[in-house]
């Protein structure tokens, strides 16, 4: 299996998980992973920890891009509008942005619960995505 971005997230027997990076001395989460010093200014601690994410959250804002983004990334032809949305994840206190499998902009509204996926890019490899939850209202 081909990733879009090694190491930011992985598909197991578990389904699909984002993986960050906690602060082992003051619990700050952050995505994407990172080495090296705490993301928060207010803390000098240097151990980052990788953490499994969430795998559900709230829609926290969206929108579609309607244009093809520039080289190098790989359109599919004929381009066919994405839909993106930022979603909060459950119990993280972070907002981690994603492609949505399924839904257009029409379809989603803020507060919608949304979970993890993964799916190919027009070129192949794979990358998380966002669908509608099992389970959650349609």
């Amino acid at each position: 299996m081909t990733y879009a971005i090694e190491g930011w997230f992985a598909v197991d027997a578990d389904g699909v998980v984002l993986l960050g990076t906690r602060c082992a001395a003051c619990g700050t989460v952050c995505f994407p992973p990172r080495r090296g010093s705490c993301p928060d200014p207010r803390c000098d601690g240097t151990d980052m920890e990788v953490t499994r994410l969430p795998r559900r959250g709230r829609v926290w804002s969206y929108t579609n891009a309607v244009y093809p983004p520039p080289a190098p990334y790989v359109a599919a032809q004929p381009y066919v509008p994405v839909t993106l949305a930022a979603v909060e994840l459950d119990g993280a206190g972070i907002v981690v942005l994603g492609q949505v499998a399924g839904l257009t902009v029409d379809d989603l509204e803020v507060g919608m619960e949304l979970e993890l996926t993964a799916g190919p890019l027009a070129d192949g490899p794979l990358v998380w995505m966002w669908r509608r939850a099992h389970g959650a209202a349609s």
